[in-house]
Protein backbone atom coordinates (compact mmCIF):
# COMPACT_ATOMS: atom_id res chain seq x y z
CA UNK A 1 0.00 0.00 0.00
CA UNK A 2 1.06 3.61 -0.64
CA UNK A 3 0.19 6.56 1.56
CA UNK A 4 0.13 9.94 -0.18
CA UNK A 5 0.07 12.91 2.21
CA UNK A 6 -0.18 16.57 1.21
CA UNK A 7 -0.28 19.59 3.53
CA UNK A 8 -1.68 22.81 2.10
CA UNK A 9 -1.18 26.42 3.17
CA UNK A 10 -4.20 28.31 1.85
CA UNK A 11 -4.24 31.87 0.52
CA UNK A 12 -7.31 32.46 2.71
CA UNK A 13 -7.13 30.32 5.85
CA UNK A 14 -10.45 31.39 7.32
CA UNK A 15 -12.59 28.59 8.73
CA UNK A 16 -15.12 28.79 5.87
CA UNK A 17 -12.38 28.38 3.25
CA UNK A 18 -10.79 25.49 5.17
CA UNK A 19 -14.15 23.69 5.31
CA UNK A 20 -14.79 24.36 1.61
CA UNK A 21 -11.35 22.96 0.79
CA UNK A 22 -12.01 19.91 2.94
CA UNK A 23 -15.24 19.27 1.03
CA UNK A 24 -13.51 19.56 -2.34
CA UNK A 25 -10.79 17.12 -1.30
CA UNK A 26 -13.29 14.65 0.17
CA UNK A 27 -15.29 14.78 -3.06
CA UNK A 28 -12.65 12.47 -4.56
CA UNK A 29 -14.23 9.61 -2.61
CA UNK A 30 -16.40 7.76 -5.12
CA UNK A 31 -15.04 9.85 -8.01
CA UNK A 32 -11.42 8.61 -8.10
CA UNK A 33 -11.48 4.81 -8.44
CA UNK A 34 -7.88 4.16 -7.29
CA UNK A 35 -8.53 5.51 -3.78
CA UNK A 36 -8.62 2.87 -1.06
CA UNK A 37 -9.01 5.45 1.71
CA UNK A 38 -9.09 9.20 2.20
CA UNK A 39 -8.82 11.44 5.24
CA UNK A 40 -8.84 15.24 5.34
CA UNK A 41 -8.23 17.42 8.38
CA UNK A 42 -8.04 21.14 9.10
CA UNK A 43 -5.66 22.90 11.46
CA UNK A 44 -7.00 24.66 14.54
CA UNK A 45 -3.80 26.20 15.96
CA UNK A 46 -3.13 28.66 13.14
CA UNK A 47 0.50 29.06 14.23
CA UNK A 48 3.11 30.56 11.94
CA UNK A 49 4.46 27.11 11.08
CA UNK A 50 1.05 25.44 10.65
CA UNK A 51 -0.36 24.28 7.37
CA UNK A 52 -4.12 24.70 7.00
CA UNK A 53 -5.35 21.43 5.50
CA UNK A 54 -3.97 17.90 5.33
CA UNK A 55 -4.92 15.25 2.79
CA UNK A 56 -4.08 11.59 3.35
CA UNK A 57 -4.84 9.10 0.60
CA UNK A 58 -4.31 5.34 0.62
CA UNK A 59 -3.60 3.59 -2.69
CA UNK A 60 -2.74 0.01 -3.67
CA UNK A 61 0.71 0.56 -5.20
CA UNK A 62 2.94 2.97 -7.14
CA UNK A 63 0.99 2.40 -10.35
CA UNK A 64 -2.20 3.38 -8.51
CA UNK A 65 -0.43 6.55 -7.34
CA UNK A 66 0.50 7.37 -10.95
CA UNK A 67 -3.09 6.68 -12.02
CA UNK A 68 -4.38 8.89 -9.18
CA UNK A 69 -2.09 11.75 -10.25
CA UNK A 70 -3.45 11.53 -13.80
CA UNK A 71 -7.10 10.86 -12.89
CA UNK A 72 -9.52 13.14 -14.76
CA UNK A 73 -11.58 14.12 -11.69
CA UNK A 74 -8.48 14.68 -9.56
CA UNK A 75 -6.92 16.90 -12.24
CA UNK A 76 -9.95 18.82 -13.51
CA UNK A 77 -11.72 19.42 -10.19
CA UNK A 78 -9.38 18.98 -7.22
CA UNK A 79 -6.01 20.11 -8.59
CA UNK A 80 -7.67 23.02 -10.38
CA UNK A 81 -9.29 24.15 -7.12
CA UNK A 82 -6.14 23.64 -5.05
CA UNK A 83 -3.92 25.53 -7.50
CA UNK A 84 -6.32 28.48 -7.28
CA UNK A 85 -6.61 28.48 -3.47
CA UNK A 86 -3.30 27.17 -2.07
CA UNK A 87 -0.28 29.35 -1.43
CA UNK A 88 1.99 26.31 -1.15
CA UNK A 89 2.01 22.63 -0.35
CA UNK A 90 4.35 19.89 0.80
CA UNK A 91 3.93 16.20 0.11
CA UNK A 92 5.27 12.79 1.00
CA UNK A 93 4.59 9.41 -0.55
CA UNK A 94 5.66 6.24 1.19
CA UNK A 95 5.01 2.53 1.34
CA UNK A 96 2.90 1.35 4.25
CA UNK A 97 4.22 -1.83 5.83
Amino acid sequence: MIKHIVCFKLLDNGEDKKQETKSVLLSMQGNVPTLRGIEVGTDFLNSARSFDVILQVLLDDRQALDDYQADEYHCSVVKKYMHAHAEKSVAIDYEVE
